[in-house]
């Protein structure tokens, strides 16, 4: 049984006449009658009563009516979809932790109005893991910190350079500042494993380790691990402070004396996907609103 079949069963069944039913399927008469003898033969029954003057549905042929529509219906519905998913626009994104992940909903809202067929993808994967998968072309942009040139990385678009700051509680002695240098920073400290952070914010935070006793460390295994830590009172945490991206509840402040970092977003040489662009674009003009865009 197949849709051309259906077809001309119901164009038939609609005029009464298999002429009629030709004309409006713009296909030949002869054709039309081979059709709904197969159909016959495959249902083994008849759906028609043919005589010299008139074409009458069987019982078998009214039941077999809505059976028809019904299985046509569905057939077209499923091609549509599968003609739909071909024109969809597939865009994988990456990031290393939530504080990246908190950047891109605005953004995705207006790609999503812009693109209606934009089927965006992201993956919260460690650092090294996600350029790899850039590298390779199976995403196509990250956002993250700039790592050091150790070997040959892909494209970097700089977004804003970000002040390194003390994440606390509310109710840390540290809430009282503004600002802090690196020689006010005593109590606690949480740390974030090398394997989930970049190199430059890891030299930063191992700066203040060294210095401390070792009831004063805290190792976490992730930035997720150690701003629930920072939740609990437990101590401190530095991270490179994006305001858009900041977790609420807690507070952060610039250490002004150690360097700012560069953050933005890694994408493969080939920046041909059609909504990469658009994509840049507005993030850009997000970490950046008093630059016009």
């Amino acid at each position: 049984m197949n849709t051309v079949q259906l077809e001309c069963f119901i164009a038939v069944a609609e005029h009464l006449s298999f002429s009629k039913a030709s004309k409006a399927l713009k296909i030949t008469q002869p054709a039309v009658s081979h059709q709904i003898q197969t159909l016959e033969e495959e249902l083994e029954t008849k759906l028609f009563r043919r005589t010299s003057k008139s074409v009458t549905l069987t019982q078998e042929g009214i039941l077999f009516l809505a059976d028809a529509h019904l299985i046509l219906r569905t057939a077209f519905s499923a091609k549509e979809r599968l003609q739909m998913q071909e024109r969809l626009i597939p865009f994988e994104l990456g990031c290393h932790n939530r504080t990246e992940l908190n950047l891109l909903p605005p953004i995705l809202k207006q790609l999503s109005k812009e693109f209606p067929l934009l089927r965006p993808s992201i993956r919260l994967v460690p650092f090294p893991s996600l350029l790899s998968l850039v590298e390779n072309n199976q995403i196509h942009a990250v956002l993250g910190i700039k790592r050091r040139a150790e070997k040959i990385l892909p494209y970097f678009k700089e977004l804003c350079q970000v002040p390194m700051a003390c994440i606390c509680s509310p109710e840390h002695p540290f809430a009282q500042f503004q600002t802090l240098t690196r020689e006010q920073l005593t109590g606690n400290f949480i740390a974030c494993s090398p394997r989930q952070i970049p190199d430059s914010v890891f030299s930063v935070q191992s700066g203040i380790l060294v210095d401390l006793s070792p009831e004063r460390r805290f190792l976490t295994e992730s930035m997720e691990s150690a701003l629930a830590l920072v939740k609990a009172e437990i101590g401190y945490t530095l991270y490179p402070d994006i305001p858009q991206a900041r977790e609420p509840g807690l507070c952060y402040l610039p250490v002004t004396d150690l360097p700012k970092i560069s953050f933005g977003i890694y994408c493969s040489q080939d920046r041909s996907h059609p909504v990469l662009k658009r994509f840049l674009a507005l993030i850009s003009q997000y970490l950046n609103p008093t630059v016009s865009g």
